[in-house]
């Protein structure tokens, strides 16, 4: 491979002793790792630096857009291969990476769609089924919006295309950790600008998450899931819940201040 078509593949951890090793594992093709950690208290380090091939990194968290560039600075290489600890890598997969970046017609960024994986079995709907992340950039055509705090949006000047293959997202484990993974979510979504003049009241509080919940079981095709849909389409319905009680607390301590 060219010095040109070089890839630098980053990720950021929190206690990912689960997943760490064999995300690292499956980038045996690429040019650089780097992992930023957000100072993990489990075997995340530990088990990182057994492996000579990553540039370990760490860094206080703030936010995941904050962390993602940070991690994007980085990078050496103008080609980035963005994914997180829970993701897996297909060989059909890595091969399209690579033939894309070799490619002389290329796009500024790729999609990729994913498979939710909820445990050892694929989730088919529940509002899953037409996932999709921008994974693969070019770095001196893409940022991350430091407004959006979680769900990141990448700011990509220039065309994006779509990989055929797809990425495997394992990211349901058990009950309570993806609890408390959604109520991080809800937390950090509430610092966004946008909800700096919400004043939550009855709708925002209860309606809002029973219609998050109805609207992934019944229109997003949850019920098809059976228990896991329920599961799904509630813990979704409780980081909105979440994201309005903390508006309502972060309200109460500027009334105070």
């Amino acid at each position: 491979m060219s010095k040109n078509h070089k890839i630098s593949a980053l990720i950021i951890t929190y206690n990912e002793e689960k997943n760490i090793t064999n995300i690292i594992d499956s980038l045996d093709f690429v040019d650089e790792i780097i992992v930023v950690d957000s100072f993990s208290t489990d075997k995340t380090q530990e088990l990182i630096q057994t492996k000579q091939n990553v540039n370990f990194v760490q860094n206080k968290f703030e936010n995941f857009a904050q962390q993602r560039n940070y991690a994007l600075s980085l990078a050496r290489n103008n080609w980035i291969l963005f994914l997180d600890a829970d993701e897996k890598l297909t060989n059909d997969l890595k091969e399209e990476i690579l033939t894309i970046v070799s490619n002389e017609n290329q796009k500024a960024a790729y999609y990729f769609k994913r498979i939710f994986m909820f445990k050892e079995c694929k989730l088919h709907f529940s509002g899953w089924q037409n996932d999709k992340v921008t994974r693969l950039f070019q770095k001196d055509k893409a940022y991350y919006n430091n407004e959006k705090l979680v769900h990141e949006k990448l700011i990509i000047d220039g065309e994006i295309g779509i990989c055929k293959n797809k990425l495997v997202h394992f990211s349901y484990d058990n009950f309570n950790d993806y609890k408390n993974k959604m109520a991080q979510y809800g937390k950090l979504k509430a610092f966004e600008a946008r909800y700096n003049n919400t004043t939550p009241n009855l709708y925002h509080l209860y309606i809002r998450p029973l219609y998050q919940f109805l609207y992934q079981y019944l229109i997003r095709l949850g019920i098809l899931d059976g228990q896991k849909g329920i599961i799904i389409s509630y813990l979704n319905a409780y980081s909105v819940y979440t994201r309005f009680q903390e508006v309502k607390k972060n309200n109460s301590r500027k009334i105070k201040n």
